[in-house]
């Protein structure tokens, strides 16, 4: 009967995480593969991800098809996308046949040495896998946890910009994105969110760029009302003229 295979152990080693490492270091893409499927994320076994970064024996990535950075172990990835293939039994020599006595006496023959079978010698012995596998489990809810949980957002910050003619627009800036576009926003609504927050220096601000704004255009009704009244006499003029 055939001897059985053995599992390989095809997971990443240190000198991937050095390569990779000198990869990231270097500014250019580093790629692993997922040794296990993610049934929670719909992700199958043998699944790219770019590698983010590395921490001793941590490496977080970032798998295809999934908008986030998750911590894997180096025992949870190898650096092709298929598992290695076990390696094959060693072939079994067949005994030599030795010829029968003749008649005419018995005749000497030398058995041939024996040539020694060799067989690979796998990473890691069949004692040492059940304890590896009883930690990777006791370690899986820890690392699911931390897959689980999402970055905290980056800080907000909310611009308010007044214009040359009283036009007020507002933009919002999250994180390290671009600042989104400035949308327009009314004096009143400015005004009373500056009150809200209780900033008598931001209050002050906004209330004197309105006042001055309220200024302006009273002076300019005022003028428009001066050259009505002008434009009404010079017409009463003409009328009374005909």
């Amino acid at each position: 009967m055939p001897p059985r295979g053995r599992a390989v152990n095809d997971s990443l080693t240190p000198e991937n995480l050095t390569t990779l490492a000198a990869a990231l270091a270097e500014g250019r893409r580093a790629t692993v593969y997922l040794r296990e499927p993610n049934p929670s994320l719909g992700l199958p076994d043998g699944t790219s991800a770019k590698v983010v970064s590395i921490d001793g024996n941590t490496v977080t990535i970032s798998p295809k098809g999934v908008n986030d950075e998750l911590p894997y172990e180096a025992e949870e990835l190898r650096i092709t996308r298929t598992a290695a293939s076990p390696p094959a039994p060693a072939k079994r020599v067949p005994a030599k046949k030795v010829a029968p006595p003749s008649a005419a006496g018995p005749a000497r023959t030398e058995a041939a040495p024996a040539k020694p079978i060799t067989a690979p010698v796998p990473a890691k012995s069949v004692v040492d896998q059940p304890k590896a596998v009883v930690e990777q489990t006791r370690a899986q809810p820890q690392q699911q946890a931390a897959r689980r949980a999402k970055k905290a957002p980056g800080g907000v910050s909310v611009t308010i910009h007044a214009g040359a003619e009283n036009d007020w627009s507002v933009t919002v800036t999250q994180g390290a994105k671009r600042p989104t576009k400035a949308q327009p926003v009314s004096p009143e609504s400015v005004s009373r969110a500056v009150r809200e927050l209780g900033d008598p220096i931001a209050r002050d601000a906004v209330e004197a760029v309105i006042s001055h704004a309220r200024e302006e255009a009273a002076r300019r009704v005022a003028e428009l009302s001066r050259q009505l009244e002008e434009a009404r006499t010079t017409l009463a003029a003409l009328e009374q003229d005909v």
